[in-house]
């Protein structure tokens, strides 16, 4: 599933949320860490979007805490009022006793903090009555550059808690307005801070997450595009050389990589089966070194290869006989581990 965050602190934008649901977003995240003076209307907000959220039949988990729920004139007994605001559930930090995440998880979704629970807890959880359906593992986002975490210490925590048959969620950084005071991105993996949002997704569910939310508040047209998307595709963004030929409309439209997955190249199936180069002049043309994420196409001194357009998926050294036409954006470049045999995949020209 996938999910976006919407923050108190700003307006809230139906048209934006609308936006994503188009997109196949189903997921809402929001924090109550309130300022003492804006308690009223932060109250008034949440509602607003609870309602937005329960129109689009979207899920609505916050984050809260003891001193948010004093806030909002509630306690942790009269926590399923949020329910009838239109909250599906609450994710619990630490500190809050083991009964009532029992009650709770009876009543709603419940959504653990993976940082801080051990499986000690989560076992005495268990044996307590927890409803494991309603549970679920929710790793934080980490705003300040070098702290986010370590993908092996994330795997293993993954593992851990899947075993027990709990979903995993994780925060990947959108590309737009990025969230304040620091504007580095809310990951969850430090590596996927320089990662676009598209990338941080394809990796994350490969390593086997279920629930991937953004943690800024927004992301270009071009990533939505790419999420909306991948259940299809892997769409790449790119910078052409040149002026656009048909190999790059070629990409434009998508192609697939051959079945025999090559070491150091994704190879376009379509651009020599389909013979559209066959009767066509391919001249030498910016025969450059071809750095990992070269879009190229094989020119005329490559004989009976003319016209096999590849990305490499390392680097490689110049050669006459390929033109570079283009270069994947370094944000992207980590979604061609994921291009395997047959695998479909576009570019969009940037």
């Amino acid at each position: 599933m996938l999910g976006i965050s919407v923050y108190l602190q700003e307006r809230i934008e139906e048209e934006k949320i609308r936006r994503f649901y188009e997109a196949g977003f189903r997921s809402l995240f929001t924090s109550l860490h309130i300022p003492e003076e804006d308690a009223s209307a932060y109250r008034t907000k949440l509602q607003l979007l609870g309602s937005i959220a329960s129109a689009l039949e979207m899920e609505l988990i916050a984050d809260i805490s003891t001193a948010s729920m004093e806030k909002l004139d509630l306690d942790w007994n009269t926590a399923e009022t949020v329910l009838d605001w239109g909250l599906t559930g609450l994710r619990i930090d630490y500190g809050i006793e083991d009964d009532v995440i029992v009650r709770l998880s009876q009543k709603m979704k419940v959504a653990l903090n993976a940082s801080t629970l051990t499986e000690e807890q989560l076992q005495r959880l268990i044996e307590a009555g927890l409803r494991t359906t309603h549970t679920e593992v929710w790793h934080n986002f980490y705003p300040r550059p070098e702290t986010g975490l370590a993908l092996s210490d994330f795997l293993a925590k993954n593992l851990l808690f899947q075993t027990y048959g709990l979903k995993v969620q994780a925060f990947i950084p959108g590309d737009r307005n990025l969230r304040g005071p620091l504007h580095q991105g809310l990951p969850t993996l430090e590596q996927h801070r320089e990662y676009g949002t598209f990338a941080a997704f394809t990796e994350l569910k490969a390593y086997n997450v279920d629930k991937v939310l953004i943690g800024d508040p927004d992301v270009t047209d071009e990533a939505l595009m790419q999420l909306k998307d991948s259940s299809n595709t892997i769409t790449l963004r790119a910078e052409p050389y040149g002026e656009l030929t048909e190999a790059h409309r070629l990409l434009e439209k998508g192609t697939h990589n051959r079945p025999d997955r090559a070491r150091d190249v994704i190879r376009s199936e379509e651009s020599r089966m389909s013979g559209m180069f066959q009767d066509v002049e391919v001249l030498p043309f910016n025969c450059i070194k071809r750095n990992k994420g070269s879009v190229t196409i094989d020119n005329n001194l490559y004989m009976r290869y003319k016209g096999e357009i590849q990305i490499t998926r390392s680097n490689l050294p110049q050669d006459d006989k390929v033109n570079v036409i283009g270069q994947i954006v370094p944000e992207d470049v980590p979604l061609l581990n994921y291009i395997e045999g047959s695998k479909h995949f576009r570019n969009i020209w940037v």
